[in-house]
């Protein structure tokens, strides 16, 4: 194999690769969403709303619950605003309505309104809700109603030096048994603690289960041109178990593959979209059920995951706890590790391959590093490419080497074809003849071509996928690597590196159809790069333009003067 056919099946397996992520797209592609016409969700319409709908848990006793009766405290909860640092969120006791992203402006421009993650209306519905179901029928406050606000403020803000800020709120039933519930925000995170502390101050045993979903629509995909991120982004719900590790499953399938119910110690829940997701984490040994529903609504379909559990059976006189972390934010790799959830760095999910996903996070490990000496995402990717080909020069050096050395020789190949003619057979042996006298490497360019092909790929999920990379600028026009370049001035400086390879590339024995298709390469990779991320065509010609580099160097070395017969 030579040169040039290891380049053509590099180009092969890149449009091969296009246009089984294109017929992905189509694949996985979420229903409609809903108009802004559509009813406003009530109980009837979100999914999980009517208490009727919670999951029945499996009592202690043997006996399954009978759904939570109506609480005995007024009903209306109160919704109340909390600010952070990064977020500002407006929740009742049982309900997340509404979660603004204070870091990250929903465009480019750094004056636009923040990323809304969580919302309460009807076109852009995406809550998280807990409450409390109980065995016999016994009363217990849902996501719905019950829980009320201790005190009076109805705006919380994180005081200036302080670091976590406590919401709270409390329910008590008419059968003595009160639940207190705090929501605990921390400065600079986008977690929040939700502990319950159940007392039973009446005459007779009770037991309860807690409940904690995430309710949604599909969002709207915005795109960018055919090869927008968000087109290939992962869109729906996931969950971990340590059974089962990571499992997803996108809207489309939630109908056809059943409602889950999948007993799990531990684990967590999420829903997921690109840059962004909300996640349920209950404790590390508490026991619970998920299970995942497709409601339909008007104009389309509502999407839920819960986990139900773990239980309490609390004695006259005794109390229990039970506490769960809300994920609501960015998929910031550090922070997320630093929660120290098995698997919870899943849902950074650059790729559905595990190998894929290695790769990718090995890259964003290493270009996390390159960042903090240079201070610019894009300068960090040229240093990443730097290392890359520094770790493959011996590879590289291997095949500019063989490749200088069969330009040299292009002069007797080409008298070889002559004086065979049609003969391809003696041909193909007389060229292999001459190679192996010379100690020419005729496959010494194709490994590490075919190498860069993982590489490309797992650059790509990680520069769509990283949030840390969105609206990063690098000089200039490129104010976001992870959006396509908007006056195409890499896809052209692409061509014309690819255009100055071919020059320096030996053709040796090549038909004049492969020379057509080697012709055109420039031009049809040139067009299908203006589409990418800025920075994946960053990372791609500053590649080229390194091996044009290394390879012109080599031709002078080896290559210079032509042999003769």
């Amino acid at each position: 194999m030579n040169q040039t056919r290891a380049f053509l099946i590099f180009a092969w397996l890149m449009v091969a690769t296009l246009l089984w992520m294109e017929w992905g797209k189509e694949k996985v592609a979420p229903p409609a969403t809903p108009t802004a016409t559509q009813p406003v969700p009530s109980a009837s319409t979100v999914p999980g709303a009517p208490t009727a709908n919670i999951p029945k848990a499996p009592a202690a006793n043997g006996t399954a619950p009978t759904v939570a009766t109506a609480s005995a405290t007024p009903a209306g909860p109160t919704a109340v605003t909390v600010v952070t640092d990064v977020l500002r969120v407006r929740l009742d006791g049982g309900v997340l309505h509404q979660a603004d992203l204070l870091k990250y402006p929903s465009t480019a421009d750094a004056r636009s309104a923040p990323v809304r993650l969580l919302a309460d209306d009807p076109a852009n519905y995406f809550v998280a809700q807990s409450g409390w179901t109980t065995a016999g029928g016994l009363p217990a406050p849902t996501h719905e109603s019950g829980f009320v606000l201790e005190g009076a403020p109805r705006e919380f803000k994180l005081a200036t030096g302080s670091n976590t800020l406590v919401v709270p709120f409390v329910w008590t039933g008419n059968n003595g048994v009160t639940i207190r519930r705090n929501y605990t925000f921390h400065r600079g995170g986008y977690v929040v603690t939700v502990r319950d502390e159940v007392a039973n101050n009446g005459a007779a045993p009770w037991q309860g289960f807690v409940y904690r979903q995430l309710g949604r629509v599909p969002r709207a995909l915005v795109k960018k041109g055919p090869m927008s991120a968000e087109s290939y982004s992962f869109q729906g719900a996931a969950w971990f178990s340590s059974a089962d590790k990571y499992e997803k499953r996108p809207y489309d399938d939630f109908v056809e593959d059943g409602t889950l119910d999948k007993q799990v110690t531990g684990g967590w829940i999420a829903m997921v979209q690109h840059h962004f997701f909300a996640a349920w984490i209950p404790g590390a040994n508490d026991a619970s059920t998920f299970s995942v529903i497709a409601t339909p609504v008007t104009g389309g379909s509502q999407y839920l995951i819960r986990e139900v559990g773990p239980g309490v059976n609390i004695a006259p006189g005794a109390t229990a706890s039970t506490e769960a972390r809300l994920w609501v934010g960015p998929k910031l790799v550090k922070q997320i590790e630093a929660q120290n959830v098995p698997g919870l760095d899943r849902a950074v999910d650059f790729s559905t391959w595990s190998i894929m996903a290695a790769i990718a996070n090995a890259l964003f490990w290493l270009l996390e590093k390159i960042h903090g000496l240079v201070g610019n995402w894009g300068w960090a990717i040229v240093g990443l490419v730097v290392v890359i080909k520094a770790l493959m020069y011996p590879l590289s050096a291997a095949q500019y080497k063989s490749m200088a050395k069969m330009r040299k020789f292009q002069p007797r190949i080409a008298q070889l074809k002559e004086r065979y003619g049609e003969d391809k057979q003696k041909f193909q042996m007389a060229m292999m003849e001459l190679y192996k006298k010379e100690k020419i490497n005729p496959v010494g360019g194709c490994f590490p071509i075919l190498l860069q092909m993982p590489v490309f790929l797992a650059l790509y999920w990680m520069l769509s996928e990283s949030v840390e990379l969105r609206h990063a600028p690098w000089i200039g026009w490129i104010q976001d690597l992870t959006s396509r370049d908007p006056f195409f001035v890499l896809p052209v400086i692409n061509i014309a590196l690819m255009w100055a390879t071919q020059k320096l590339t030996p053709t040796p024995g090549m038909d004049p159809m492969q020379k057509k298709m080697m012709q055109m390469m420039p031009l049809v990779f040139g067009v299908m790069f203006a589409f990418f991320p800025a920075g994946l065509v960053l990372y791609w010609i500053t590649n080229s333009g390194l091996g044009l580099l290394q390879q012109w160097w080599m031709t002078r070395k080896y290559g210079e003067a032509p042999a003769k017969a």
